[in-house]
């Protein structure tokens, strides 16, 4: 049985999902979802899951199985991939994992701690202290209690500071304690890892076009619905993009064409931290892209062979 599994990342809408259909037909592969948002039932036009057209052409795995009203882990992610990793294998496809999710990379080619499960009442209690102080008192409370999280969290960042605020309640260890001793679960497998390194003109078209797309298939109406479900703020997929830019619109305080224009710009922004993160954590993975299609494809079969 072969051990081999191909790594697909790339910052947001550079072409990874087309290179990833064309891989698994030359490699009698299956598409793996790496993607935190493309998780969500509820959102499949703004988070650019893969159309049912795609997905009748080669088996997808991991997209939209979860309800945007449910906690879904970076941990909770990493227990499927292993399933149907396992499952591919066994039958002698070739796992093609593919997303923007550095995290989720991270987690298989270097592992993921071993945090105790934190029960509900502690997390219950530390979302109720978020909502009372709200972002900043809290980040400061934060740092009261785990100094060592400083310079690593974004205070902006609502989960993974409840997340390392709940971790230390519970544990009485820092969140970044538990990251020193990890070891990836994969270390057995043949991992190709390819990035798509596309350039900056050429990303900035391709999510401009994504962006118009996104409205000929009516996001308008896929945030409409979302907003009818009247869940809490402090989900994450209220960080999706496009979700608060869409509201603004609905409220008739920004118009259509400003609309786009702030999407576009936080994707740019988003595509920009991906890339940040794969110069800091990808060094020894292959850095591909050509503008000609079937020279990329190419280049990344000669990779993975």
């Amino acid at each position: 049985m072969s051990k081999k599994i191909i790594l697909l990342a790339g910052p947001t809408a550079s072409g990874k999902s087309k290179l990833a259909i064309n891989l698994a037909k030359k490699l009698n592969g299956e598409i793996i979802n790496a993607d935190s948002m493309q998780v969500y039932k509820e959102f499949s036009i703004l988070s650019s899951r893969p159309n049912k057209f795609d997905i009748k052409k080669i088996k997808h795995h991991l997209y939209g199985i979860v309800s945007v009203k449910k906690y879904f882990s970076a941990g909770d992610w990493l227990k499927e991939v292993k399933k149907k990793v396992t499952n591919c294998l066994k039958r002698n496809k070739t796992p093609i994992i593919v997303g923007g999710t550095g995290l989720y990379f991270n987690m298989i080619t270097k592992g993921i701690s071993k945090i105790p499960d934190i029960d509900t009442k502690t997390r219950n209690k530390v979302r109720v202290l978020y909502r009372k102080l709200g972002s900043k008192k809290f980040y400061e409370k934060l740092l009261e209690l785990d100094p060592k999280v400083e310079d690593k969290i974004n205070p902006n960042d609502s989960q993974r500071m409840q997340r390392a605020y709940e971790v230390k309640l519970k544990t009485k260890k820092s969140l970044y304690d538990w990251f020193v001793k990890t070891k990836s679960d994969f270390l057995e497998y043949d991992l190709k890892k390819i990035f798509i390194d596309i350039p900056r003109i050429d990303l900035l078209q391709k999510i401009s076009k994504r962006t118009e797309l996104m409205f000929k298939a009516n996001c308008l109406e896929e945030v409409k619905k979302f907003n009818s479900l009247k869940l809490s703020k402090n989900l994450s997929a209220n960080k999706l993009i496009g979700v608060q830019e869409i509201n603004q619109l609905i409220k008739a305080n920004i118009t259509l064409n400003e609309c786009k224009d702030l999407i576009n710009i936080k994707t740019r922004q988003y595509a920009k931290r991906q890339n940040t993160w794969a110069r800091g954590h990808m060094k020894n993975w292959n850095m591909l892209y050509s503008k000609n299609f079937s020279i990329l494809l190419k280049k990344t079969l000669k990779v993975t062979s």
